[in-house]
């Protein structure tokens, strides 16, 4: 897959992610697709498991993507992903294989205040 083809499968997951259509936001996986999210030690296999895990969140979700970078096979999406209005820090690591996404695994941080020590040295991000 060339690198603009796979830009723009990842916006079109991610635009179906935040329009919450499930359908469009799972053509990227594969049949097989395997998804962890090592904070919770939690895999899920096959690409239909992975949209009913999805399915059934309860809450209202929207993504709002930083950054895609990557190439060939290996394609990393920093976003932010606010559950009920509450936003979490995602980084979403995705593997292909034949164009579409073989292994993805996804981190996640909350937000945190910034320590005192270093205040003199940093700036806000907006």
């Amino acid at each position: 897959m060339d690198d603009r083809a796979a830009r723009s499968a990842l916006k079109r997951h991610w635009d179906a992610s935040d329009a919450s259509d499930f359908e469009a936001e799972h053509e990227i996986y594969h049949e097989d697709a395997v998804l962890d999210y090592p904070q919770s030690g939690e895999r899920i296999r096959g690409r239909r498991n992975i949209q009913e895990s999805r399915c059934a969140q309860p809450n209202k979700k929207r993504f709002a993507v930083r950054r895609i970078v990557g190439s060939g096979d290996l394609w990393v999406t920093e976003f932010v992903l606010t559950y009920d209005g509450k936003p979490s820090y995602v980084v979403s690591i995705m593997e292909f294989r034949e164009r579409l996404v073989a292994h993805e695994t996804q981190y996640f941080a909350d937000r945190f205040e910034p320590g005192p020590t270093r205040a003199h040295l940093v700036e806000q991000l907006p």
